[in-house]
Formats: structure tokens, C-alpha cells, sequence
């Protein structure tokens, strides 16, 4: 009997064999980009080195473990002067940590409000949304962050002249002061108590929503875990005898000492990144609201449910599915827009970066922990998000 090839497995194989004059120049091709990569990056290293060599600049990270020798006006963590390069960049990451994830939460706050303002049937609360995203949207942040340091902070009082509340918190052109918690023994106690509360909500959470699955009975889930996260942590704290005491903020000759203080420059930078992304969150906040067909919001209003309620569980957890991708690069262009900071002089990884680099020179170390620190940052913000976009889609049953 004689086998017959069948025609498609003759058109699988290129005509030539695999030694085809395509597939050799194919081959020749990616070899040259290769070839051009690797050539390009070993010029520009041998550049380096000899621009390094030429200005007696001895690379590697041996400048880490020297003293710092500079102060740092705002950290979340003791430093001194006599700490190394190293501690004190961490400073910087910290700083930089921190007031990214606080405007991360805060501008999603105000995007939420001011994207669900947008859409509202009340012609002024509709139109005062638009203005303030048309506003914030169009004007750069820099310029925003230097008119809320220039202008709003420094309009405050002097030192002496500052707002008391109640004799507990101060507020004046040096910062906010309050009361610093001071922790003593058995506060421990109330610690592992609040843990044990997360717990128990995040197991409360997942049974009320396999109750509601199975008997259709929706459990005040929101209620019960806020009660949870307050009363237990406050039974723990009364049964370990108040273990918890108080820093207060005094004038004491020029300036106020004791208590947290929230330096203007934080403030400046905070508020202006929170206002600036709250614009972009709000308007991804209102494309998603648009993108929920109208039939959703009538199917609700016929079972009765008032206009807050629709919003809240039928039309924001569906448009999720659009919010959440675009917020992703909104949060991620957060954090590296937190690297303007220096225009301000708060303290974080840029600025302090900036200082080692111009006392030592060591200007290719420390732009290469910049963006292995601002990588890492934005992958982890974008591994939650891809997470969080997994959880709000659609599942097929």
C-alpha cells in the first residue's frame, strides 16, 4: 500500500528545510540586534568607568557603611547624623513608603466621592465635580505643590500666635502637633486583641457571604466588624489597666517640644498628591458608573431600593470592572510623582538621595537603588491591583 503525505503537513514545513534563505536572514537579523545590545552596553560601561576613573570616583556600594554627617528633618524612624548613608536612605524609603500608600487611600477616597458627584442628578453637586477634576487635571502638580506650600502653609499663624485646640493639638507655619501615644506595659495585650478582631472580621466576612449565597439573607457585615475592631481592642486595654500614656506638644522657647508633629512640607505633599490623582481616580470612578447599563439602575429602583443604595451594591460593584484597571496606573503614577517632593523639601528617597550623591559623588549607585526602589513599589502596587481586578470580574457558573 502506498502512504499518502497529507497536504497540510506538507505546508508546515518551509519550503528549503529549515535553512531557507527567510529563515537564515531571520536568524542573521537577531543576531545583529543581539549583537548591537550587547556591543552598546559594554561602550557604555567602559564610558563610565572611565569617567569614574578620570574623576577618582570609586564605584560600589563601601559608601553606605560611612557616616552620614547630614540631619533629616522629617523621619518615622530615630536618626542622627552619626548613622550611615545606608540608614539614612532607608529614611527616604520609608518616607517615600508612607506618604505614598496614605495618598494612595486618601485620593481613592476623593476620587469615590468626587466620581459619584459627577453623576449626580443635582445640577450643582454635578457641575462642582467637573470643575474641580477640569481644574486639578489641567494644571501640573509641581505647580500645585508649591501653591500649597507657598501660599495655603504659609498663611498659617507664627509659633506663638498658634491655634490652640483645647490645649492638646497646635497648629501653626511649623506644622500640626498632637498628643503622641505612649505605650507601656501590658499594651500588648491590646495589640494581639486587635489582631485577633482582623481576624475575626475577615471570618466574618466570608461566612456572610456564604450566608447570603445559600439563604439570601444579607448579614450587617459592616456594622459587626467595625463593632469588633472597637470593642475588643477597648475590653483588652480596660483589663490590662490603661497601659497607654501621653506625649503633649508644649511651647518651650522658640518652638513647641513633645507630642507628633506633621511638618508643612508632609502636609504640602500630601495634600497635593491626593488632590491631584483624586481628580484622575474621578474620572475613572465616573467612566465606570456611565459604563453600568440603565437597566441595572431601573431593575433596582423596581424592587424599591433608594438611589444610595442602588449605588452602593448594585452599580459601584459592577463598574469596578472598569475602575480598577486605569486606577492601576493612576496609583502607580502616585508614587513615582512622590519623587517631587525635593521641590519641597520634604525628606524622602529622591532628596536624600540627592544629598549623598552630592557629598560623595556616587551618582550610578544611587539612581540605580532609586529605580530598583520605585520598581519594586509599583510592581507590588500593581500585584494587589491585578488581584483586586481578578476578584471583581464576572464568573461564569
Amino acid at each position: 500500500m502506498v502512504s499518502r503525505r497529507s497536504p497540510a503537513l506538507d505546508l508546515e514545513r518551509p519550503r528549503g528545510g529549515y535553512l531557507s534563505r527567510g529563515n537564515v536572514v531571520s536568524l542573521l537579523s537577531q543576531l545583529a540586534v543581539v549583537a548591537l545590545v550587547i556591543g552598546g552596553g559594554y561602550l557604555l560601561f567602559a564610558t563610565t568607568q572611565a569617567n569614574l576613573e578620570q574623576r577618582q570616583i570609586h564605584s560600589g556600594f563601601r559608601f553606605l557603611s560611612f557616616e552620614a554627617g547630614f540631619s533629616i528633618g522629617d523621619s518615622l524612624i530615630p536618626y542622627s547624623p552619626s548613622d550611615t548613608y545606608g540608614y539614612a536612605f532607608l529614611v527616604g524609603i520609608i518616607n517615600t513608603f508612607f506618604v505614598s500608600i496614605l495618598s494612595i487611600v486618601l485620593a481613592t477616597v476623593v476620587g469615590i466621592a468626587v466620581g459619584v458627584a459627577e453623576v449626580s442628578r443635582n445640577w450643582l453637586i454635578a457641575r462642582l465635580g467637573e470643575i474641580y477634576v477640569e481644574l486639578l487635571r489641567n494644571v501640573p502638580l509641581l505647580l500645585t505643590l508649591i501653591f500649597m506650600y507657598t501660599v495655603v502653609l504659609a498663611g498659617l499663624p507664627a509659633v506663638r500666635q498658634s491655634i490652640d485646640l483645647f490645649g492638646l493639638v497646635f497648629l501653626n507655619q511649623r506644622g500640626l502637633y498632637l498628643p503622641r501615644p505612649l505605650p507601656l506595659d501590658g499594651f500588648g495585650y491590646v495589640a494581639a486583641a486587635f489582631a485577633a478582631a482582623v481576624v475575626g472580621v475577615i471570618v466574618l466576612v466570608r461566612w456572610a457571604r456564604r450566608h447570603h449565597e445559600r439563604t439570601g439573607t444579607a448579614v450587617p457585615v459592616l456594622a459587626l466588624s467595625v463593632a469588633l475592631l472597637l470593642l475588643a481592642p477597648l475590653v483588652a486595654y480596660v483589663a490590662a489597666g490603661l497601659p497607654l500614656d501621653w506625649e503633649l506638644p508644649a511651647l518651650k522657647g522658640l518652638n513647641f517640644r513633645g507630642g507628633w508633629v506633621c511638618r508643612p512640607e508632609f502636609a504640602a505633599l500630601l495634600v497635593g498628591l491626593v488632590l491631584y490623582r483624586g481628580a484622575f481616580i474621578a474620572e475613572n470612578v465616573r467612566a465606570g458608573i456611565v459604563a453600568v447599563g440603565k437597566g441595572q439602575r431601573e431593575a433596582a429602583a423596581a424592587l424599591g431600593l433608594p438611589p444610595g443604595r442602588t449605588m452602593h451594591l448594585v452599580v459601584l460593584p459592577q463598574a469596578l470592572r472598569t475602575i480598577i484597571p486605569s486606577t492601576t496606573n493612576d496609583y502607580v503614577s502616585l508614587v513615582k510623582d512622590s519623587s517631587l517632593a525635593v521641590a519641597i523639601g520634604y525628606p524622602d528617597m529622591v532628596s536624600i538621595g540627592g544629598t549623598m550623591i552630592g557629598q560623595n559623588g556616587q551618582a550610578i549607585e544611587v539612581i540605580g537603588m532609586w529605580m530598583a526602589i520605585y520598581l519594586a513599589i509599583n510592581l507590588l502596587v500593581s500585584l494587589l491591583m491585578n488581584w483586586a481586578n481578578v476578584k471583581a470580574q464576572l464568573v461564569d457558573r
